[in-house]
């Protein structure tokens, strides 16, 4: 019997750095440097690391605007059907649009799909659910969680070329650059 062998195939190069402020110049290097497809890493967030990324605004936003409008009409459609048109019930005479009595119900379905478009929206655009990324291969990399500063340019880049980006990370200050498998 034959048994397939799994060949590994190159993620990435991944590059530490020592500090915030180095993963940023790094980062600005990347960007001017032509490449798209990198991400850092580090312990918590950096003011200004979207800018040094050159990273498009988000999408979620309006994702959940859209959702919210979509809750906010579609409540005002449903309760008009059901007590103007489908069942009216003329108490003493009260006009059948009694509109503040609709506000809580058109405030929750509002709430609502917008949490749900935020959710799934958010899971959407970061392709979630992702059980196991190539990065996790690392030994190093585990010090993202603590106190390690990473960039990683993925192979998937157009312009990517293992020693050439080397190089660049070896001359922008790496510490240490190792390339990863996805196995």
């Amino acid at each position: 019997m034959e048994s397939k062998k799994s060949e590994k195939t190159l993620f990435g190069v991944l590059a530490e750095v020592r500090n915030p402020k180095e993963l940023i110049d790094i980062a600005k290097t990347i960007s001017d440097s032509g490449y798209r497809m990198y991400d850092t890493y580090s312990p918590f967030p950096i003011h200004g690391m979207d800018a040094a990324m050159k990273l498009k605004k988000p999408k979620l936003g309006w994702i959940v605007l859209g959702h919210g409008l979509v809750g906010f009409f579609g409540a005002i459609a449903m309760i008009y059907f059901m007590a103007v048109i489908d069942y009216p019930l003329n108490i003493s005479g009260k006009t059948l649009m009694n509109v503040p009595a609709w506000v809580p119900v058109t405030f929750e379905l509002t709430i609502l799909l917008s949490a749900f478009g935020a959710t799934f929206g958010m899971f959407a655009l970061n392709g979630l659910p992702k059980f196991n990324h190539p990065l996790f291969n690392s030994e190093k990399f585990e010090k993202v969680t603590d106190d390690g500063f990473f960039v990683c340019i993925e192979a998937t880049d157009p312009q990517f070329e293992v020693d050439k980006v080397r190089n660049l990370m070896e001359k922008a200050g790496a510490v240490h650059i190792e390339e990863v498998y996805d196995e």
